[in-house]
């Protein structure tokens, strides 16, 4: 039988049983995408914006090559990670940060500039674990309205203030795939105190195509404030290894790299991670099976009388239902029942939308089928 919250006033050095701090069980754990559908065996997984096409080859063999290595701990500098980013993108290697995922870099950011009372700003729409990283140093979370799902520069400054420590910035965003130009996200950055910590989550960068976005990396190197992340999850389609990485200051990399644990990311993780990076086939056959099925799955759902949120510069697409009658958790289910998962985003906020992560043709074509079918029913 679970117990009864313990008052926050509690001498927590008395109580009966051990007690987390303050504030941790006020958390909002992280939920993930469905990988599963009752009665279904094989379902069609369109629910965490997974690379569609799986992972490259060469990567999938540098992985099998590090069979051997398992008794081995990792290099703790991430060495060839190290050197394979810094050759591939004109970096300096003592500027990267490296991650078990972007998830981690964001919680070591939270961990190295939040104390209690300090807080982070981000959209209103914005990942989940930027507020989970902040909430875990006894952080406040403060968010600015997203008019039309977008990032407004304007609600942002407007909601900094003199306890700000980091500005969290996922450009396009997630879960609504929506961005901004490269100039918005410059005008943010000179109004915001030199003090702030600004973070240009990158996770899709790489989808997006309009010649006025840019992920901030030549931002970052001139700067004292700007942290660019990225992750191999999308792009890469290795998002059982959890390899992220950053692009910092010196002097915010150094501090970080203080508190960051040892063996973060394993040997065949960073093996797999280097031979994804060089195969820029498969990134470009990935990119542009996204071109190609992002415009048709959204002129689709439009027809359908759907609510799409545009424009999204993502792997997947955010999708509204009206708020009686059809609702986006009947859509869910409905999906879900027919072996076709897809993201219910009410934790976010977003109770009449459903994410749907751009498919194989074939999968593509069935979400329709099935979503006319649900609302011509």
């Amino acid at each position: 039988m679970s117990q009864p919250p313990v008052p926050p006033t509690l001498d927590r050095g008395a109580a009966a049983r051990p007690q987390p701090k303050p504030g941790i069980m006020d958390i909002h754990a992280y939920v993930p995408g469905k990988a599963t559908a009752e009665g279904v065996a094989d379902p069609i997984k369109l629910s965490a914006n997974e690379n569609i096409l799986g992972s490259s080859e060469k990567a999938r063999a540098a992985y099998a090559s590090a069979a051997g290595q398992l008794h081995m701990y990792p290099d703790s500098r991430t060495t060839i990670l190290r050197t394979a980013i810094t050759e591939r993108f004109g970096l300096e290697p003592e500027r990267l940060i490296f991650g078990c995922g972007s998830d981690e870099v964001f919680q070591l950011l939270c961990q190295t500039f939040l104390e209690p009372g300090d807080n982070i700003v981000q959209g209103e729409f914005a990942f989940a674990a930027f507020a989970i990283g902040a909430h875990a140093c006894q952080a406040q979370v403060k968010v600015a309205r997203e008019p039309g799902y977008r990032i407004d520069v304007d609600e942002i400054l407007q909601t900094v203030d003199g306890r700000t420590r980091l500005v969290f910035l996922a450009n396009p965003g997630n879960p609504t795939g929506t961005w901004i130009p490269f100039s918005e996200v410059e005008r943010l950055h000179q109004n915001l105190p030199p003090s702030v910590v600004l973070v240009l989550d990158g996770a899709y960068a790489e989808f997006a195509d309009d010649p006025t976005f840019d992920d901030g990396i030549d931002l970052a190197r001139g700067s004292e404030n700007v942290v660019v992340t990225h992750t191999f999850s999308k792009l890469h389609g290795l998002a059982a290894l959890r390899v992220g990485w950053g692009y910092a200051p010196a002097a915010i990399a150094e501090a970080v790299d203080r508190i960051r644990l040892p063996f973060n990311i394993n040997i065949p993780a960073q093996l797999a991670a280097v031979e994804a990076l060089r195969d820029e086939e498969f990134q470009r056959r990935s990119i542009e099976h996204v071109n190609r099925w992002r415009p048709w799955l959204d002129q689709q759902l439009g027809g359908l009388g759907l609510d799409v949120v545009r424009p999204s510069a993502a792997n997947f697409l955010l999708v509204g239902f009206p708020k009686a009658g059809k609702t986006a958790s009947g859509a869910e289910a409905f999906l879900s029942a027919r072996g076709l998962l897809v993201r219910l985003v009410t934790n976010y906020g977003l109770p009449d939308h459903i994410r749907i992560t751009i498919g194989l043709e074939e999968h593509n074509r069935a979400v329709i089928e099935a979503l006319a079918a649900f609302m011509h029913r």
